[in-house]
């Protein structure tokens, strides 16, 4: 980042060699080019990366770098979504901010409000031009695909950022449970079809001591609030809990026929919450499910002394559990279909497309050759050879070619490409490059047919997700991606949303720990939903529902 303060600290750590390595040219265009003694451009770039990843010695980085000629110097964040959004944010409102951010839907990602207000400020800069010049493959993606086209474009026709695009099947359904099939065998339980057969089997896991070390210490269900579709999923038995469209929050409204309303004011919604709530009292549901973090969760699903978590409601085993674990209890988990609630309702999210965030924003600090010099890469991303070498790593290392014998996820597609499993940490850039993960893409990968193995994950997953096909209620369902608010209340838009979330979750959890009372406190909940704007945010989206039905932004 730009900022005079990180500059002077860099130029005095590095010493003189470091001014003579770097070279600007001011340009008439506004921020000035900035080139490495090498001839490469300089992108100062906004990434998330985890622990094994270390962007500046990153295979891809190296590939990258020396194929579009550029020197990227990383900011990074952690794949922890608060402490990256909070980063983010503060880089924006401080003005020292990147030239480029470049980032992962499912950690962290720009709202359509943020990208409308940044566009409208300047900062965000207009992308459809670099790309008709420059990018001939996300051009054809935006001819090919509507609903890319559609989220991608501003209600004032700018691209201001591009999301992602992944055609992710068990993506697509997120309110998974994942429950321990090996002790409702050793308890003679069958997979809980209800909410009731939920509890008793809640219950069992609890009392019956299904681990056989003769403690008491069994978890019947965790999470962590980061990946957590512990609420959806109980509720969906109750009342259609809509998918957010941007990582981690949950939407707020859903459609009844052509009029914007929001479910969590309902008396199903608030059946549902006494239901969790009546989990949670029982010590059904682990108190640390809303306050751990993701790492405090992978704690618990490895414990060393006893395998200790019966259910856990997130996208997939991997967040809580190590595949391939030494003692197989990795392949003790599989998935809950939805279940039924008392009122015969039997829901399950939706999420589609799967990535929602905007996660390619170039600013008004990237010079004009910078801008140029990161679309290209992007549209390399977008050819299947990008995306193999960008989510994998180079050929031979993270990958290889189909061998015979290898079958692709979908038996009817020819193999195009297959993991290694023993690839070497540092190699990849893996979910920063999914941009063009259509179905035809990722049905053509080799994938074994032992789903309990590491290399057959996304087999199992797939197969898992089958159960919760066709439970969404479409009909319900509100395009949010594809729906624009007008600009000029984006702003507007976006504080009524955070306020509202803010509100949903604390109550939410407040009536579900106990600290409120749902009988005697609902309707005063429902009151300050209304103090807090949620008329206004339904006139809103109202407003953009209709402009988007009738075919105009």
């Amino acid at each position: 980042m730009r900022s005079s303060v990180s500059k002077v600290v860099a130029l005095a750590a590095a010493g003189a060699l470091a001014l003579a390595a770097c070279s600007s040219d001011k340009s008439s265009k506004g921020a000035a080019n900035e080139t490495s003694a090498d001839g490469k451009v300089v992108i100062d770039t906004f990434t998330p990366s985890d622990q094994s990843t270390n962007m500046d010695t990153n295979a891809v980085t190296k590939i990258i770098s020396d194929k579009f000629k550029i020197q990227f110097r990383w900011q990074t964040t952690t794949y922890d979504a608060g402490p990256a959004k909070e980063k983010r944010q503060i880089s924006l409102a401080s003005g020292d901010y990147p030239d480029l951010f470049f980032l992962i839907p499912w950690i962290d990602a720009f709202t359509q409000a943020e990208v409308l207000k940044l566009g409208q400020q300047g900062i965000a800069v207009p992308l459809e031009d670099l790309i008709k010049e420059n990018a001939p493959n996300i051009q054809k993606a935006l001819d090919s695909n509507k609903e890319y086209k559609e989220m991608s474009t501003a209600p004032d026709g700018h691209i201001y950022a591009l999301p992602q695009w992944a055609d992710c099947f068990h993506c697509t359904y997120p309110d998974k449970l994942w429950i321990n099939s090996t002790w409702l065998k050793k308890l003679g339980l069958q997979v809980p079809k209800t909410t009731d057969d939920l509890r008793k089997v809640l219950e069992a896991f609890k009392t019956k001591d299904p681990n056989g070390n003769g403690k008491a210490d069994e978890i019947p269900m965790t999470s962590d609030p980061q990946d957590s579709s512990l609420i959806a999923y109980l509720m969906n038995a109750f009342a259609y809990d809509p998918v957010g469209a941007n990582n981690g929050v949950r939407s707020l409204i859903t459609l009844n026929g052509d009029k914007v309303v929001t479910p969590v004011t309902s008396d199903q919604w608030k059946e549902g919450l006494k239901y969790i709530r009546g989990l949670y009292k029982d010590g059904l549901i682990d108190q640390a499910a809303f306050t751990q973090n993701a790492q405090a969760l992978q704690a618990q699903g490895n414990n060393p002394k006893a395998v200790v978590l019966g259910s856990v409601p997130v996208l997939w085993p991997g967040i809580f559990v190590q595949l391939d674990s030494k003692d197989g209890r990795d392949k003790q988990y599989d998935a809950v279909p939805p279940l039924t609630g008392p009122e015969g309702k039997s829901y399950t999210g939706y999420n589609h497309p799967t990535s929602t965030g905007y996660t390619f924003m170039l600013t008004n600090k990237a010079s004009k050759e910078a801008q140029v010099a990161a679309i290209k890469m992007l549209d390399w991303i977008y050819s299947d050879e990008g995306q193999m070498i960008t989510n994998m790593g180079p050929e031979g290392v993270g990958w290889t070619k189909p061998g015979p014998g290898d079958i692709a996820l979908d038996a009817s597609t020819k193999a195009l490409y297959k993991p290694k499993q023993d690839a070497p940490k540092n190699i990849s850039w893996g979910a920063l490059g999914q941009y063009n993960n259509t179905l035809a893409y990722r049905n053509a990968q080799v994938v074994p047919k032992d789903i309990y193995t590491g290399a057959g994950l996304e087999r199992r997953l797939w197969e898992a997700t089958k159960l919760y096909e066709g439970h969404e209620d479409k009909a319900q369902w509100f395009p949010q991606t594809s729906v624009w608010p007008d600009p000029s209340l984006s702003g507007e838009l976006a504080t009524l949303q955070t306020n509202l979330n803010t509100y949903v979750n604390q109550n939410q959890l407040a009536f579900i720990t106990g600290s409120k009372n749902i009988d005697t406190d609902w309707d005063a909940y429902v009151k300050g939903l209304e103090s807090t704007g949620m008329p206004r945010y339904l006139e809103i989206n109202q407003q953009a529902y209709d402009k988007y039905k009738s075919g105009s932004k």
